[in-house]
């Protein structure tokens, strides 16, 4: 008996889709058009602030800098004990987690920019240490900071990997809507031939930064009637959680320990 790896996908690696706009049925097939992706806006105002507290779980206070910050307490303190004015300063007081985000953009995501924007916006407020980079569908050998400069722009994946320390808390955010064979096989990305599986470089992320997470915007109903999601979800031993506020308070929880 011949098993179809791919599914209820019914994926044909040999077919390919040309001046198509959109998917017909929301799953990223291979496009020789290069399509251009919008960057996510940090400046958009939140449609709800519980985005913000649920993520402030993650803060991690500490002082550090300059001490350029009027320290109240030890003013009065000291003001009291030596009976004159004797102002005390302290270093401000920061978030020191070190965040790293890889957003998905473009195909399957488009549904979910809005929501996606709020979740960057509560990140890039929160934490002050923040990086984060764009891929498609699924993490390979480069990713870029400027979805308008995407192809000329691109980024070593290695080089992050090599750039920031196992100290970083990493959040892959992307629905995991595609073709299996996009994530376990060579060639299978859906814009260029890609010399390693999408599997082989998602693993060397969370190796990379032990402290990690999936973040899936597709309702959690709908997860198991997708294969790739499931792939994914297994790869993060199940460390995905919906794009609600209930999945970002767990995520954030997850994090911490």
């Amino acid at each position: 008996m011949v098993v179809n790896p791919f599914g209820a996908y019914g994926y044909n690696p040999e077919g390919v889709r040309v001046g198509q706009d959109r998917s017909r049925h929301q799953r990223a097939v291979k496009v020789w058009d290069k399509r251009e992706f919008k960057n996510l806006d940090d400046t958009i105002e939140l449609g709800t602030r519980n985005i913000k507290v649920a993520m402030k779980r993650l803060r991690q206070w500490v002082r550090n800098g300059a001490e350029d910050e009027l320290d109240l307490q030890g003013t009065i303190r000291s003001t009291a004990e030596k009976g004159y004015l004797d102002v005390k300063t302290q270093p401000e007081r920061r978030n020191a987690v070190k965040l790293l985000l890889f957003l998905d953009v473009g195909g399957s995501m488009d549904p979910y920019i809005r929501l996606v924007e709020e979740l960057f916006s509560a990140a890039s407020a929160e934490f002050k240490n923040l990086e984060h980079y764009y891929f498609h569908n699924c993490l390979y050998e480069g990713v870029w900071k400027d979805n308008t400069r995407r192809w000329e722009k691109k980024i070593d994946t290695w080089d992050i990997l090599n750039t920031y320390g196992s100290d970083y808390k990493c959040i892959f955010v992307g629905d995991a809507s595609m073709s299996p064979y996009e994530i376990l096989y060579p060639g299978g990305a859906n814009e260029y031939w890609n010399e390693e599986s999408g599997s082989v470089w998602l693993e060397r992320a969370r190796t990379q930064w032990p402290s990690n997470i999936w973040i899936n915007p597709l309702p959690v109903s709908q997860w198991k009637y997708t294969q790739s999601v499931e792939i994914i979800k297994e790869i993060f031993q199940s460390r995905m959680f919906p794009l609600n506020l209930n999945g970002i308070d767990q995520g954030m929880k997850t994090l911490r320990s």
